[in-house]
């Protein structure tokens, strides 16, 4: 296994990248589900026309539809999971725990792979986990039920989620066409966006449409670039480490609103970047 590392810092940089513009959506004040729809149909179709161009092939369509089925729902699960454990729990207890769904990933990874990795990329494990606990840290503020049982069952879900998604996306990497795959996974996801009509509730004009969907295809773009380079990591490194690195991906989106934002820097935000650094360093094969 070989030639891993760089895609999974590709995958790291484009799709903290595009977390960031997650951020960029709301202070535009863009219409949420135009937003999403329009950054699902447009990896989509980028995939659908890689895949053509390239003159891709499938061996196995039952395989493809089950994994990108898979790969789809478990994306959506973890995806309206995070949003609800966040409506009863504060961000600085929610986003640390469905952080640590990477350490599920890595658990199977050793039990459904048997990967073995050194002892210095053991270390850069717990350094990167430390990282995301240090730096998606906030202050509650406010009452909140933190034991909340309705928002630590959806972090279970997400965790779930994220879980499944990482597990999918690996057989797939592995085992067929990977612009077929994301085809597929996203396709899936567009249309039930389309029949859960999310595009907008109650049929009223969406809000800023025109800055919604530049923000939307912005973001497929990135992530067709950046999801394609995780895929190119999981076909030829170990699961556990380069869905840790690609994991990371939060740390460029706080550097990013750092810089764009003027957003303030505390002591925590920097020594969770930090390590984050460090723990890349380690974690190279």
């Amino acid at each position: 296994m070989t030639g891993w590392f760089p895609f999974a810092v590709a995958a790291l940089l484009l799709m903290g990248t595009q977390r960031f513009l997650y951020k960029v959506a709301v202070e535009r004040n863009c219409d949420t589900a135009l937003t999403t729809f329009s950054f699902m149909a447009t990896v989509t179709a980028i995939s659908v026309a890689a895949f053509f161009l390239g003159g891709g092939q499938v061996a196995d369509p039952c395989f493809l539809l089950l994994v990108g089925l898979a790969n789809s729902l478990a994306f959506l699960i973890a995806t309206v999971s995070h949003m609800e454990a966040l409506r009863s729990l504060p961000a600085g207890v929610a986003y640390p725990l469905i952080r640590l769904d990477v350490l599920v990933v890595v658990l199977l990874s050793f039990i459904l792979f048997q990967e073995r990795i050194l002892d210095r990329q053991v270390i850069g494990l717990a350094l990167a986990v430390t990282s995301a606990l240090l730096v998606l840290r906030e202050r509650p503020g406010g009452a909140f039920a933190a034991r909340s049982a309705r928002g630590l069952l959806f972090v279970g879900a997400a965790v779930l989620g994220g879980t499944g998604a990482a597990l999918s996306s690996r057989y797939a990497a592995l085992a067929t066409d990977k612009t077929a795959f994301m085809a597929v996974s996203y396709g899936i996801s567009t249309l039930f966006l389309i029949c859960a009509g999310l595009r907008h509730a109650g049929g009223a004009s969406p809000v800023n449409p025109g800055s919604s969907l530049v923000t939307g295809i912005a973001m497929g773009i990135l992530n067709v670039v950046g999801f394609y380079a995780y895929l190119e990591g999981l076909a030829r490194g170990p699961l556990s480490l380069v869905t840790v690195i690609t994991g990371m991906h939060f740390v460029v989106a706080v550097i990013l609103s750092l810089l764009i934002h003027r957003e303030r820097m505390t002591v925590l935000r920097a020594c969770g970047i930090l390590l984050a650094v460090a723990s890349l360093f380690l974690l190279k094969g």
